[in-house]
């Protein structure tokens, strides 16, 4: 025999924790050792097929698609693929598996177009089907019984899957299986790790081994020869039509876009009505009705349910999505450039995400799966992979490192103590992992809804979310030709839908949310604006946000929109936000870079803030075709893959540049730009749609602050902690009263301009204890008192002391010592069912001497359960009476002067400067509440370093940027609070 036309068995580093071989590797390797085919059969996943194949036909390797089944380190059997058809069978048994949280089968179910192998001496060659084989390894070809090898010649193959490409491969292969079973690697047992002979082997070793029994590799060879899979990579695999026909989508799409036209525009709007057909005609052309459709029927439902939605992505450029109410953006208005959103030679469709409120999603994607069904549908997955520090942590862990050494590796990786030989190997060993498949997980909001059952290319798995998930990422998603939705949650949708329903309750006042047009133009919401009160507003709240808002002098929606995107750290970091706000601020005292530059960004001063900006750049400065500029603006947004093609781009951006003739330094600098926006840059569609929801937010919060606020700190969410929420919530006039078992309720309710703190603020209180607090005063009314409230309550005795610690039995009039006496009292005696309750006692108070009371004393309860004092002010727990030289307000008058101030710390930002050092942004209140933000070079930062929560004394100078002060810090100190006089 002169060849051996078999073909080689891979496990991947899509086995998770357990293969040590990359998919690209694996074509190489297959032709390296003389092999015309590769079988990939990944542990229980699929996921890395889709990569595989592509990378074999690029390789003209023969590619072959399989499955091993495992019950944990057990193998059952493999399943391998004769085609399409039974690579959708072995999806659709794990996926069973995974959906029912059932085990796999044993014998494996029938197939019709899959072959099994099992594991040798696992079952009954007698017993086998005839799809069915043995899988013969190399340590098993000197076990073989020649007697059933005689009698069933046809049912014995050569099946020996490679795990390891070498030595080290193997080394990492045993790392891995003792991170996943969370052991010492001493104590790995021979069953958890694969044998040495799962390390590649050439043909010739291979046929030397085999030589005896030829019977075998004739039928391995057979197999080899009957097994094929191929994917198509250029069709788009979404549903292909909303109504059944793309000509009836065609025509719902043009009257839907119609009807839209004029609800947007009124009847005669040329210019926007020219747009929509020109639009409606690229759509058409390029088959995205369906996408177009099926997005506006998912609004349509979640508006038919109240919902409130945000459109974002490119898609929000296309006036179609404006007339269909996906986005709230006018493209008209904004001047959207067109091509970011569509062009012609787009061959994908625009993203369109939809953002909910936290509270509705699930609503939504519940929808869309009944509504495309199952098979159709499923949420996007993602890999998490094995980086950093994580990774140092988990090989130091099976490697038995104390936790000292460990944190000392993993913290402070440069410190002496760390350069012995097993933290060297550790480290070595981890560059080796970096980026290996880890764990499978969720794309944050991306749904895929096909033509084809989903189970044709993935397997699917079922994560807590209870809806099927892809076991491949958006990349392969992309590469297969798929077009994502993403379904989207934000707590700032929560916040303004909850503010109308509170204002709605309280004052009987309905709010349309969705007259923007009027937002914009209201002279307190500008000023509100333009003074940057925008604490709990969407977008619009962070101490950077509100520096940049004061610097613009922002009041005005299409700076609110620039000021979006130029927040963003590439703009930020390359330095062209502050030359964006001095050219605001001086049109005319600059002059472009390049004629280009002026032609085409005038609206943005010569700066690029948009990704549109990148791909105008990209076609008229350097001469990119726009399919190319695309590429190049997706790379730069992370969502694109190919580093070659990307280097192709960047080299040829470089050439038409030194072609057309400009000046190395020009280009140069154009490209630091257009670098500096990798990962970060905003569309200007993204940003607009963001600046809608911050006028919304800041309409509410202007008109309606108290009920805004209590809004904000219901749904959690937001750039601060609640309790800094509350502070702006009394800022606002509000009262905030702490929690009360007859007035509050699990979340914080609002009384008029009292806030009663919510039972789930109450830190060690049972969700349960408080349902049930809830439902029995539902059903019977308010509580009289403590004895009460322990007869319909029955609390556990810590449960009870929680409450009345907290202040939630105040309104009984007693005090905290007496309510504590009298609780111990109670409950030390055995209690009455309530339904043997039917004569009540009266309620006899014990009597106690006077007790002394000290209000610090409930402060630090209410620290300590409610996470900052509510009856005081950190200010009023001062040792000292001083409050600083000056407050906030008077920071602008004293420009250039060294003052004290005293604040409460609220934030801090954390950034490395040029030499790598650590300096500090930290935002306070002062004792009437209102912020300030200060800076603390690297210097000032060691030697004053932050020492936690609490209130600091600042010695500093007053600097003014673009209108903006801040303290420069100089000194820095912690306040010493008064202490607590039950520990005194």
């Amino acid at each position: 025999m002169n060849s051996l036309h078999v073909h080689l068995t891979f496990n991947s580093y899509y086995s998770l924790r357990y293969g040590t071989i990359s998919i690209g590797q694996i074509p190489g390797l297959a032709l390296e050792a003389g092999a015309e085919a590769a079988l990939l059969t990944d542990i229980n996943n699929t996921s890395g097929t889709i990569d595989f194949v592509k990378a074999c036909k690029k390789s003209g390797l023969r590619p072959m698609a399989g499955v091993e089944f495992r019950e944990g380190n057990r193998l059952l059997y493999t399943g391998i693929a004769e085609n399409n058809r039974g690579f959708k069978e072995l999806n659709d048994l794990l996926t069973r598996s995974n959906l029912q949280g059932t085990p796999l089968p044993w014998p494996a179910p029938p197939f019709r177009d899959v072959l099994v192998v099992y594991p040798f001496g696992s079952r009954q060659v007698a017993e086998m089907a005839e799809n069915e084989f043995t899988g013969v390894s190399i340590p098993d070809a000197n076990k073989l019984p020649l007697s059933d090898y005689r009698k069933y010649p046809d049912r014995y193959l050569i099946h020996n899957p490679v795990s390891f490409a070498d030595e080290k491969g193997y080394e990492l292969h045993r790392y891995l299986r003792a991170i996943d079973n969370n052991l010492l690697l001493s104590r790995l047992t021979p069953e958890m790790v694969a044998g040495s002979n799962h390390m590649m082997i050439s043909h010739d070793e291979l046929r030397r081994i085999f030589s005896d029994y030829p019977g075998l590799i004739r039928n391995t060879e057979r197999l080899t020869g009957r097994c094929s899979i191929d994917f198509d990579y250029h069709t788009i695999k979404n549903k292909k039509t909303f109504t059944g026909s793309m000509y009836d989508d065609r025509l719902l799409l043009e009257k839907l876009a119609a009807e839209g036209l004029e609800y947007r525009y009124g009847k005669n709007n040329r210019e926007a009505a020219a747009r929509v057909r020109h639009e409606l005609d690229i759509i058409d052309r390029l088959g995205f009705g369906a996408y177009f459709l099926i997005t506006w029927d998912i609004i349509r439902y979640s508006m038919s349910r109240g919902f409130y939605h945000v459109g974002r992505g490119s898609g929000a450029n296309s006036i179609v999505a404006y007339c269909l109410r996906i986005t709230d953006v006018d493209p008209i208005e904004l001047n959207l450039y067109f091509e970011r959103f569509l062009n012609p030679r787009r061959s994908s469709p625009p993203d369109f995400d939809i953002d909910y409120s936290w509270k509705e999603r699930d609503d939504v994607l519940d929808y869309i799966f009944k509504r495309y069904g199952r098979e159709h549908t499923a949420l996007l997955g993602a890999t998490s992979t094995f980086k950093g520090k994580s990774t140092l942590r988990e090989l130091g862990k099976v490697m038995g490192l104390p936790k000292a050494e460990l944190d000392r590796l993993v913290d402070d990786p440069n410190n002496p103590l760390n350069q012995d030989g097993i933290t060297r190997h550790i480290a070595e060993l981890g560059t080796r992992m970096t980026d290996f498949p880890n764990i499978r997980s969720i794309h944050a909001g991306g749904v895929l809804i096909s033509e084809e059952p989903i189970t044709c290319y993935t397997a699917l798995d079922l994560p807590p979310k209870s809806m099927p998930v892809t076991q491949w990422d958006m990349y392969v998603a992309e590469d297969l030709r798929f077009e994502k939705l993403d379904i989207l949650s934000q707590r700032g949708i929560g916040h303004i839908r909850d503010c109308v329903d509170i204002i709605r309750a309280s004052s009987g006042i309905s709010i349309d949310i969705h007259q923007v047009e009027k937002f914009k133009q209201d002279e307190r919401v500008k000023t509100q604006l333009r003074n940057a009160e925008t604490n709990g507003c969407f977008y619009i709240e962070s101490p950077a946000m509100r520096g940049l808002l004061k610097k613009l002098r922002c009041d005005n929606y299409l700076s609110l929109v620039a000021a979006s995107s130029i927040i963003r750290p590439g703009v930020a970091r390359s330095g062209m936000m502050r030359e964006y706000i001095r050219r605001f601020h001086d049109p005319g005292g600059f002059e472009y870079i390049h004629p280009v530059m002026k032609e085409q960004l005038s609206e943005t001063y010569g700066v690029m803030v948009y990704q549109e900006d990148v791909l105008k750049i990209c076609h008229h400065f350097a001469g990119l075709d726009l399919a190319d500029a695309d590429v190049l603006r997706r790379a730069m947004s992370g969502k694109y893959r190919s580093r070659v093609e990307f280097q192709k781009i960047i080299d040829k951006f470089f050439s038409n540049c030194r072609e057309k003739g400009y000046p190395d330094a020009i280009t140069n600098e154009v490209w630091r730009q257009i670098e500096s926006f990798a990962g970060y840059s905003f569309s200007k569609a993204h940003s607009a749609s963001f600046a809608v929801e911050s006028y919304q937010s800041l309409f509410l919060k202007t008109y309606f602050p108290v009920e805004f606020m209590v809004a904000v700190i219901n749904n959690f969410g937001g750039f601060y902690h609640s309790w800094v929420y509350f502070n702006e919530a009394r800022r606002c006039g509000a009262t905030i009263e702490l929690p009360c078992i007859n007035n509050s309720e699990y979340l914080n309710a609002l009384n008029g301009k009292s806030i009663y703190m919510g039972f789930v603020h109450i830190s060690g209180l049972e969700s349960s204890v408080a349902e049930n607090l809830l439902d029995e005063r539902g059903r019977n009314g308010p509580y009289a008192g403590l004895h009460d409230f322990i007869e319909r309550v029955h609390p556990a005795m810590e449960q009870l002391i929680i409450l009345i610690r907290t202040g939630a039995l105040r309104f009984t009039g007693l005090g905290k010592q007496q309510l504590l006496w009298e609780a111990h009292m109670l409950t030390g005696k055995k209690q009455p069912e309530p339904a043997a309750v039917l004569f009540r006692q009266p309620v006899r108070h014990f009597s106690l001497p006077a007790l002394v009371h000290n209000q610090l004393e409930d402060a630090y309860d209410e620290i300590e359960l409610l996470d900052f004092p509510v009856s005081m002010t950190y200010f009023d727990m001062l040792q000292t009476s001083f409050r600083g030289e000056i407050n906030a307000g008077k920071l602008a008058e004293n420009t250039g002067k060294n003052v004290r101030m005293v604040g409460v710390l609220v934030t801090i930002k954390y950034v490395r400067t040029i030499k790598n050092e650590i300096m500090h942004f930290a935002t306070f209140f002062d004792a009437e509440g209102e912020f300030f933000d200060s800076v603390h070079f690297p210097d000032i930062a060691r030697a004053y370093p932050f020492r936690g929560r609490g209130v600091y004394l600042l010695l500093g100078k007053v600097v003014e940027e673009f209108g903006f002060p801040s303290l420069e810090v100089s000194k820095m100190a912690k306040l010493p609070m008064k202490s607590d006089p039950r520990y005194t």
